[in-house]
Order: structure tokens, then C-alpha cells, then sequence
């Protein structure tokens, strides 16, 4: 009855702050949701329904673990568990691994729980391991200086000889914007636009155009995710499609089809046979010493 009694209103937002993840680990907000609404959850049981609007309002980056939300809601390990499980049948949570790619240019799989407010079929969260759903625009520029332009405008403090009226930064701003969509960071702009400068600088704004349009880096190498599903309850990884719900066929109770055997041919089997004498040959020269 008490459980019934919290599951049934919204759960309150806690004094402390809700544990973070270690870097890198934790909730990921899947692109193109829907904006948030009071009735967002509306379809699901009143204690899933608490659970996803406490979850939505976390931060990406919280730690949405069973045994970190057992600290922080009213509810034990095992009710969480279900309730997950059930949020993931709902199509609002899908935990699986992605490969990263690092700077040295070696990568590494990283633990994911991807989180939607929005309710996704198992063909969306298929195509999304995949890599083709769009992921989200970046924010646009409110209506104070962006970005590029404050970069620009702060250009004469790193070199007093390119100092740039207001209007110069205005008209530079798209060509530095073209940069940064392209991954380059302040400090490589900054590089590029104030390592080796002639002396005198007689047009500060002509030369920094200069430079950026004939330094501009190339189109960064777009690399598709590797993002892998798994099931919810036995924690296997599997294909997208043979994770209905995110729950696993064996976990389902469904049994596999039997394939009958069929024997092989004796030349195949003696062929074989011979592949793998002459392989055995070859690892025991290998291992005499000369």
C-alpha cells in the first residue's frame, strides 16, 4: 500500500544532486526527442511512470544504475529492476556498449544506457545502433555574440596587431563558424591565425580573411557508431533485431530452430583431415629448434 501510495505522484527532486557516473559512462539522451510535456508518461504504470520522469530530468552523465537509484528512490533493487525492464519494453531505455574512438587512434567499448523520453519501436532503436537516425542539431546562437565572434573580437589581446573593429568580427564570424563545424578548436583558430605574422600588419582584417579561407582543415572523416544492443534481463549482446523489446528470444522462453545435420561428403572429410595434418606438421617444425 505505501509503495502504491509514493508510485502514484511524481517522485520529489532530492536536497543533494544525483550521483554522476565515472566520465564517459552513464545516461545518454537519444536525439530527436519530443519536447517535454506533463503527459509524456502518461501510458505507463504510476510507479514506471515516476521513475521515467525522475530519469528524464537527470543530467546525461547520472549514474541510472539499480544499485544508485535504490539509494536515491523510495524503491528496492529488485521493484527498480522491473521497472527498468519495463521502461525498456516501453521503448524509452535500450543499455548496450559503443566503441569510441581515441585521440591516439586506438579505441574502446564503452558501457551505455541510452534514455528517450520519447517512446521508440524496436525498428527505430535498430536503426539508431546503426547510425542512421540524424542526431541532434546543434544549439543555435542565441541573440548575444557567438562563439566565433567573440573569438574574433578578443584577437587583439593574443596579437594587438589584428585588432578588429565590430564590424570586421561580423563579417569574419561565418568563415571562423566554418572552422568549428569542421572540429577545429579556439586554440587551433588562434594558432592559425596569430603563429607567423608579417611585420607590419598594414590590413588586420584582410590578412585574418586571408587565413582563413586558405587554411581552413579538411571535412573531418565522418566514422558510423558501433553500437551494440543487449538484452535487458541476461545481459547477451545481439542484433537489434532479435532483441524484440530489449529482451532476448531465449529470455522470452522461444527456442531456437533445430537444423538438421547433414553429414559430410567423404573427399570433404578427407580433404580436412589433410588440412589439419599439414597444419600440425607445420607447428611441429616451428617448434624444433634448428
Amino acid at each position: 500500500m505505501a509503495e502504491a501510495k509514493l508510485s502514484a505522484t511524481p517522485l520529489a527532486a532530492h536536497a543533494s544532486p544525483h550521483p554522476m557516473a565515472n566520465p564517459g559512462y552513464g545516461k545518454r539522451s537519444a536525439p530527436d526527442q519530443h519536447p517535454r510535456t506533463n503527459r509524456d508518461f502518461a501510458h505507463l504504470p504510476p510507479r514506471e511512470a515516476a521513475i521515467a520522469a525522475y530519469l528524464d530530468r537527470l543530467p546525461d552523465g547520472a549514474d541510472i544504475s539499480v544499485k544508485t537509484l535504490a539509494k536515491t528512490l523510495p524503491y528496492g533493487q529488485c521493484a527498480l529492476r522491473t521497472a527498468l525492464n519495463r521502461l525498456q519494453a516501453a521503448g524509452h531505455l535500450r543499455r548496450g556498449r559503443e566503441r569510441l574512438h581515441t585521440d591516439s587512434g586506438g579505441s574502446r567499448w564503452i558501457t551505455r544506457s541510452w534514455w528517450s523520453r520519447t517512446a521508440r519501436d524496436d525498428g527505430w532503436w535498430a536503426a539508431f545502433t546503426r547510425g542512421d537516425v540524424p542526431e541532434d542539431p546543434p544549439e543555435r546562437p542565441g541573440p548575444t555574440r557567438s562563439r566565433a565572434h567573440i573569438l574574433l573580437a578578443a584577437l587583439g589581446r593574443t596579437a594587438p596587431v589584428l585588432s578588429l573593429s565590430a564590424a570586421d568580427c561580423a563579417a569574419l564570424a561565418p568563415l571562423v563558424e566554418g572552422w568549428f563545424a569542421r572540429g577545429a578548436t579556439d586554440e587551433g583558430v588562434l594558432r592559425a591565425l596569430t603563429e607567423g605574422l608579417p611585420t607590419p600588419v598594414h590590413h588586420p582584417a584582410a590578412l585574418v580573411r586571408r587565413r582563413l579561407t586558405d587554411k581552413l582543415p579538411p571535412e573531418p572523416v565522418r566514422r558510423p557508431p558501433r553500437r551494440v544492443l543487449e538484452c535487458a534481463e541476461c545481459g547477451v549482446p545481439g542484433r537489434p533485431e532479435a532483441l524484440a523489446g530489449g529482451v532476448c528470444g531465449g529470455c522470452r522462453g522461444e527456442r531456437a530452430p533445430a537444423h538438421p545435420r547433414t553429414p559430410l561428403p567423404a573427399p570433404a572429410v578427407h580433404a580436412r583431415a589433410g588440412e589439419i595434418r599439414a597444419a600440425m606438421s607445420v607447428r611441429r617444425r616451428e617448434r624444433t629448434p634448428a
